[in-house]
């Protein structure tokens, strides 16, 4: 077996105060829409064997020998079509995100450090624990931005903190958020999203709720994001008081041949046209940070099939990003998690007023 090697850490003092952190993680984006950054953060992310559950030689000759020679391309140039000055909407709202909710916690008085890594690219997870150990913290909440449980998203997040487990001496007690789908903030939260929508732009026809996909076969392994992503939909339905058939449970991003949660979002949005549907909005409930699959798949690609089928008009609601009641939800289940654990000297004053001040500054511009 291969010997662990233990590197010795400095930061830690016998006796010191318990200090308290969170660390919010999300998926991750490349550095760039550049083909050398995606193709760097493809190899990452379509190496993880939570990602593709298929014999791993067998998809590593794929891989290395037809994805990542062809797919970099063409999905840089759709990555930037979204990207902004401060660079990849994903990494944008997910730091914004986590800097309000370090703010929303230290109104509350609760002094927890607050850091985002990422899944895969940059910031790591492992980077960002060392931090964490680094400025003293002993007690870590691991929160994914993921309210619905995959194996894919967040067991995937879990290994990366399990890996950086294995080389660390002290390791700090953690605690994980497995998922927050029915959480009644976070089902409040989109319910009054997409009412402000309606209120602004006027109702669709058909509300179609779209998440990300995920292939079938992780259903019947006993994968509950199928069952979770359809609670998610029927809890905000009901908040929104829609019937049946006033709204449609669609999964987009589908890769490869196999068989995916169905129905599939584009050519259901085709066939909504085709039926004589006029207008739809569409809500990505699992997605909380608007990114590539929100902003380019949905309401690019989305928009484009469902009007040229028929369809006359095409509204993207857009993900909860930097909103109130999100945050205030993001905040009620990290304090959930976080029972029984000290928060009173988590972190320097200073910091966290300067959190403070960062966090109504970013409430005011909303």
């Amino acid at each position: 077996m291969p010997v662990t090697k233990f590197f010795p850490e400095p930061a830690f003092t016998h006796g010191q105060a318990p200090r308290t952190a969170v660390l919010y993680c999300n998926l991750g984006t490349p550095d760039a829409p550049t083909p050398a950054a995606v193709r760097r953060f493809l190899a990452e992310f379509l190496s993880d064997p939570r990602v593709v559950e298929i014999p791993r030689l067998l998809w590593l000759l794929i891989l290395h020998g037809i994805v990542l020679r062809v797919r970099p391309a063409k999905s840089a140039a759709k990555y930037a079509q979204v990207w902004t000055k401060e660079g990849s909407p994903l990494k944008v709202w997910t730091e914004k995100q986590a800097k309000l909710l370090q703010g929303w916690l230290a109104t509350r008085g609760h002094q927890v450090q607050v850091r985002y890594a990422m899944r895969y690219g940059q910031t790591s997870i492992a980077s960002q624990l060392d931090a964490l150990k680094a400025d003293g913290v002993t007690r870590v909440l691991i929160l994914p931005a993921y309210p619905q449980y995959s194996a894919t998203t967040t067991a995937s997040l879990f290994d990366a903190v399990y890996a950086w487990g294995r080389g660390t001496r002290m390791i700090p007690e953690l605690r994980f958020v497995n998922h927050y789908h029915d959480d009644a903030l976070y089902i409040e939260a989109l319910a009054k999203r997409v009412r402000k929508h309606w209120q602004d732009n006027g109702r669709g026809d058909q509300l179609v709720m779209s998440f990300h996909g995920v292939p079938e076969r992780t259903l019947r392994l006993g994968d509950p994001y199928h069952c979770e992503s359809f609670k998610t939909a029927r809890l905000l339905a009901e908040r929104l008081g829609l019937q049946k058939d006033q709204y449609k449970v669609t999964f987009q991003s589908r890769l490869g041949r196999a068989k995916w949660l169905q129905p599939y979002t584009e050519p259901s949005l085709i066939a909504m046209a085709r039926a004589g549907v006029a207008r739809v909005d569409v809500v990505c409930p699992g997605f909380t940070s608007d990114c590539l699959e929100t902003l380019e798949e949905i309401n690019i690609e989305g928009r484009h099939a469902f009007l040229n089928a028929g369809g006359k008009e095409f509204q993207y609601i857009a993900c909860l990003n930097d909103q109130k009641e999100w945050i205030d939800a993001l905040c009620a289940v990290a304090l959930q998690h976080m029972g029984g654990w000290t928060t009173e000297h988590s972190a320097n004053p200073a910091d966290l007023a300067a959190s403070r001040e960062r966090a109504m500054a970013l409430g005011a511009q909303q």
